[in-house]
């Protein structure tokens, strides 16, 4: 399978979970709109989701990937296989305990991400996301282990089951959210609980569907039960390495884990819905985010890791630089639509039921910050593999914990005048300097050498960036998109016209300067 071949499954997957998740998003927005009881639920789902990215897709997947493609490289299928047995069974063992503990310090961990949810206790916020925490909690044992199928399927480059997964998630609380919430308000229990039952439905048919793909690999894992096995398990050299890797890479997430943690506990202590209207926002951010950088991420981590193990310094090289040709062509007119046409895009996708004219203002304007550094943070998803395919974990730590005390700099001077905007503006400059700091690193030990025509690329691509910039601009001015709530299919209708006469515009426009689609198929 070709790198484009296997981004663009990846990719379609993807942008089926990101719809399913949009829906699940415009229907929360629509029954519960913005509120202290919305901000309770996204603060609890934040918790299990910060420590699913610690442990799953974060300082593990950073740490497992590479060591597994390099144990596939170099000492074959049957020792891989027991890599994956000893690995999982610590693992399990490891994601019991945390589970049991997360779920007895829920309090503790809700006053961390979100102290100023006590202020609202007219609503009962404070007491319901601890509730809500605990009912989630587990979520993060079934996620992980998800992270650990993913990574050997992935390896195999079977990459549809762990692209399409997320959706599975997306149907479970669009049927909690339509289904589930009227039925607890008929027995009387809030009904922003059926989101927390959600949650966890999603994450058991997450981890299900693992099951049979794995199988047919012959590499479904065998979980240690007894001590003894867990004490082989751990003593194992491949296991050691995975923990030994994972350590640099647990600080490294843990960075941006807190960096959102901050910027949760500041968004409480702002106007009541400021966590809601971030949440929201970031939602439409991850669409580019997740077809661009997490796709290109997926496909590029175990193919880099098996050239750095076959020494082919070329095919490592050169797979970078696809990728970063990838991002520059299809994120600059993503990070121009969030920048210009973010009225537009809030208003047609989230104005229904208690969804204000208001709510669509406070959340455009977070989305505008997250469209500031779109490019970066696509880009670090294909930079920061270039070294976890190395086994340098350390490198892209220390450049993160630099970027976390710049970024919350920022947000001393900009949230007193930009308030929950600023908290997103923040992160997109910060990753800006991340992005630019990892290329340079590559760049200066020599790993990525850029091939020819990168003058040329830069100069097509920025001509018909500043089309696509006028259109935009002239499209979100031209209609009252809040007004528009009245005639809804009109609305969407109008904007899927201009959304495709956007994509129009810039393809036709880099076609039109010289750029040849195809050089990329053929990469």
């Amino acid at each position: 399978m070709s790198l484009f071949k296997a981004a663009s499954t990846v990719s379609l997957l993807t942008l089926a979970s990101r719809i399913t998740g949009l829906a699940r998003e415009l229907l929360i927005a629509a029954t519960f709109g913005a509120s202290a009881l919305t901000d309770a639920f996204n603060v609890a789902f934040r918790i299990p989701n910060l420590f699913r990215r610690l442990f799953a897709e974060g300082a593990f997947s950073q740490a497992f990937v590479p060591v597994l493609a390099t144990v596939k490289e170099q000492q074959g299928e049957e020792a891989t296989r027991q890599l994956v047995d000893r690995v999982a069974t610590v693992l399990a063992w490891v994601l019991l305990a945390v589970s049991v503990l997360g779920v007895l310090v829920s309090p503790l961990l809700v006053w961390l991400m979100a102290a100023g949810l006590r202020k609202m206790e007219a609503g009962g916020a404070f007491d319901a996301a601890v509730v809500m925490t605990r009912w989630m909690f587990p979520y993060i044992a079934c996620m992980s282990l998800v992270a650990l199928a993913a990574g050997v399927l992935n390896t195999w480059k079977r990459f549809a089951v762990p692209a399409a997964t997320p959706v599975l998630l997306n149907v479970a609380m669009i049927a909690a959210a339509w289904l589930g919430a009227p039925w607890f308000r008929a027995l009387g229990i809030e009904p922003i609980y059926a989101l927390a039952a959600g949650v966890m439905v999603g994450g058991l048919l997450q981890l299900g569907v693992q099951i049979p793909a794995l199988r047919r690999l012959g590499l479904l894992p065998r979980i240690g039960l007894s001590w003894a096995a867990v004490r082989a398990a751990w003593a194992d050299a491949g296991t050691q390495r995975v923990l030994k890797l994972m350590a640099p890479a647990l600080l490294g997430v843990s960075v941006a884990q807190l960096s959102l943690l901050i910027n949760t506990q500041i968004a409480s202590h702002l106007a009541p819905g400021s966590v809601s209207w971030l949440s929201y926002a970031d939602r439409l951010m991850e669409f580019p985010v997740a077809l661009l950088g997490v796709a290109l991420g997926v496909v590029l981590m175990p193919q880099l890791a098996a050239a750095k193990a076959a020494n082919d310094a070329a095919r490592y090289s050169a797979m970078l630089d696809w990728g970063l040709r990838l991002v520059v062509l299809l994120a600059v007119p993503c990070a121009i639509a969030l920048l210009t046409f973010a009225v537009p895009l809030v208003a047609v996708l989230y104005h229904y039921g208690a969804f204000t004219p208001r709510d669509v203002q406070m959340t455009s304007w977070a989305l505008m910050g997250w469209g500031a550094g779109l490019l970066g943070i696509v880009a670090v998803k294909v930079l920061a593999p270039g070294y976890y395919a190395s086994q340098d974990i350390r490198t892209p730590v220390r450049i993160a914990i630099v970027v976390l005390v710049f970024t919350q700099l920022l947000n001393l001077v900009l949230v007193p005048q930009l308030q929950h905007a600023a908290l997103a503006l923040s992160i997109g400059i910060g990753a800006l300097v991340n992005a630019g700091w990892l290329l340079l690193g590559l760049l200066r030990r020599g790993s990525y050498r850029p091939l020819p025509g990168w003058g040329v690329f830069a100069l097509q691509v920025t001509a018909a960036a500043a089309l696509l910039t006028v259109f935009l601009m002239w499209a979100a001015s031209a209609w009252d998109w809040t007004r528009l709530q009245a005639q809804p299919w009109l609305r969407i209708g109008l904007l899927a016209a201009l959304v495709a006469g956007a994509a129009g515009i810039y393809l036709g426009a880099v076609w039109a300067a010289g750029l040849r689609f195809r050089q990329f198929l053929r990469r």
